[in-house]
């Protein structure tokens, strides 16, 4: 039978000598009272022994690594495959594909986001793009855009090589989609050590319903999960790298608990670094990644402190805050500040125009005691939020040169994110959406997004096979497999208490993930958001499910009843996903169905 899990090896995740915090009690028992020993008999590695390992056996732990990318391959071949095929369909645009394929159109052609015709020639702007007509149709001046950059000049290489159309702009969120599946794999098998796990996370993120509709639209929510991930990632190989580097600086088995240990060789750390950039590009994206930049950062700080700890090191917290808090923060923090002000750069380019044309916005005098006002058809107006008086001060400064003109720029951007942050944090509160939802029951998948939906087609048309009287549906709905999500639900619980139970730091991965990327957006439950947002928790609900998995299997490759359990609950609930994503399927890429069909589909009333 094919094993699920390896068993631990000195050094890694599961390992007894490994407390998950990066404290290790062997190493503080090395020396007069001898190591402790296992429940087995098998004594436990001391910190300096398990580092070596990472450095010495590292080679030995790749001997299988063309079977596991192979694997990992596979499975994300199978999920570009997927989330290719009818990629162009539905042919129009698809909720909010609206904004941003047309903004990254205008970052390519014109280097900064450009406004447009609302009827170029007579015909609605849609239909004038989707006719074939890219030319005549935009305004001289910026558009206001209420997102970074970074997300649609993804979209905006998809229309470099394809086109202004459906496939040309939502190709790069195929290619970005399966390469989250691809890391995934990836990372749960670095964390487990097994290539079965890692292929069962792939699998799990591939057949997820939110992750496969987002896969497929030119939305940004699914650039920002992707570049989460890969900066979790990187948090998590330099966790190995740094404690790997840790043994080879490390000359003795013997701790030294006067000493700060090694610090010049673990300044630099260049998985620190990748990660920097990651988050950089998330946060360029939307700027909900700042959260889990903290909390990634801080956990990596505190992985570091128990790695010092381990070897002996006294008040290893606050010495890690210098040797090892300080490094990681201009390496994380600050390459990512710099890695997202980069990506403004075709607006800063550009600054005087949006001086120009943006600079008295209706957000900028807005003050958050003001009431929402609406006119007399009930739509929200922006008297409430304008003020003429209220500019930018760079508006009306002379223009600069040199380096002045550079700091002019900043400036101008900085007010650019103060008017686009009142929209977001105040302006909104005055709006509603048919789809929105309470934040608080998204792992719940307690409100689906209709992308795209198409109603009242009659039998015999586009194929409807629907009884004579009734009729048929079309619809892209942005919906999580449920199956996924509700066992999600139950695996991060279980993941919370092995966490602080078990001290299993991976776990800890998988918590600080979904509360990281979920809770922030409690404190805007009374503005208009979307269960599609939830997309940047998707991979850590994953990881826990993964991981849980594995711990109920076990680390033993002899058969036990246990093992047998573990394999038949596991195998079980995969299959239960993909049925599930099946049965979705339909309502998922615009497929033609009967109404009954569709209502069957519709478990709750809140759902439609």
């Amino acid at each position: 039978m094919t094993t699920l899990q390896e068993p631990p090896r000195a050094g890694d995740p599961g390992d007894p000598g490994d407390r998950g915090d990066g404290r290790d009690d062997s190493a503080s028992r090395a020396g007069a009272t001898g190591l402790s020993e296992t429940a087995d008999g098998r004594p436990v590695p001391t910190a300096w022994q398990r580092a070596r390992g990472r450095a010495v056996g590292l080679e030995s732990r790749l001997n299988d690594r063309f079977a596991a990318w192979a694997a990992a391959l596979a499975v994300s071949g199978l999920a570009l495959g997927m989330r290719l095929w009818h990629l162009g369909t539905p042919d129009r645009f698809a909720f909010d594909e609206t904004y941003y394929a047309k903004d990254a159109w205008g970052l390519l052609n014109q280097g900064y986001v450009r406004n447009y015709q609302e009827k170029p020639g007579g015909k609605e702007i849609n239909d004038a793009i989707l006719s074939g007509q890219v030319k005549g149709i935009w305004g001289d001046g910026p558009s206001m855009e209420v997102h970074p950059e970074a997300g649609k000049w993804m979209i905006a290489l998809g229309e470099k090589a394809f086109g202004m159309d459906p496939f040309g702009w939502r190709i790069s969120a195929a290619v970005v989609g399966t390469l989250m599946v691809l890391i995934m794999c990836r990372l749960v098998r670095r964390m487990t050590g097994s290539t079965v796990l890692g292929c069962l996370a792939g699998l799990l993120m591939a057949f997820d319903g939110l992750h496969f509709v987002l896969s497929r639209l030119a939305l940004l929510d699914i650039f920002l999960a992707f570049f989460l991930l890969c900066g979790v990632a990187c948090i998590v190989n330099d966790r190995d790298w740094y404690r790997a580097k840790l043994g080879r600086l490390v000359d003795d088995a013997t701790p030294d608990s006067s000493s700060w240990g090694p610090v010049r060789g673990l300044l630099f750390r260049p998985w620190m670094l990748a990660a920097g950039v990651s988050f950089g590009l998330a946060i360029g994206t939307k700027w909900t990644a700042l959260y889990p930049l903290a909390a990634f950062g801080l956990l990596a700080w505190l992985w570091s402190a128990g790695a010092r700890r381990s070897f002996g090191v006294r008040h290893a917290t606050a010495r890690s805050v210098l040797a090892d808090g300080v490094p990681a923060f201009v390496q994380l923090v600050l390459v990512a500040f710099f890695v997202y002000v980069v990506s403004w750069t075709g607006w800063l380019v550009h600054a005087d125009d949006y001086e120009q044309a943006l600079s008295s916005t209706q957000y900028t005098g807005f003050t958050e005691e003001r009431p929402c006002v609406t006119g007399a058809d009930g739509e929200l107006t922006t008297d409430n939020v304008s003020d003429d008086s209220a500019q930018w001060p760079t508006a009306t400064e002379p223009d600069a040169s040199g380096l002045g003109e550079v700091v002019q720029s900043l400036r101008s951007l900085w007010y650019y994110h103060h008017d686009v942050y009142i929209f977001h944090t105040h302006y909104l509160n005055c709006s509603s959406h048919t789809y929105q939802s309470q934040p608080s029951g998204w792992l719940l998948v307690n409100r689906p997004v209709g992308a795209a939906t198409q109603l009242e087609i009659q039998p015999g048309q586009q194929g409807c096979n629907a009884p004579a009287g009734s009729e048929c549906y079309r619809q892209v709905l942005l919906i999580g497999t449920p199956i996924l999500w509700w066992g999600g639900i139950l695996a991060l619980i279980a993941a919370g208490v092995l966490w602080v139970g078990a001290r299993d730091w991976r776990f800890g991965v998988a918590v600080v993930g979904v509360l990281s990327t979920w809770l922030p957006w409690l404190q805007y439950d009374d503005r208009p958001i979307f269960f599609f947002y939830a997309i940047a928790s998707l991979p850590f609900i994953v990881l826990a499910i993964v991981l849980c998995l594995g711990k109920l299997i076990g680390s033993s490759r002899q058969p036990s009843p246990r093992r047998t359990t573990g394999v038949i609950v596991a195998g079980s609930f995969f299959v239960l996903v993909v049925l599930n994503f099946a049965y979705f399927y339909p309502i998922l890429s615009y497929e033609v169905i009967p109404k009954a069909d569709w209502i069957d589909r519709m478990w709750f009333s809140r759902w439609i």
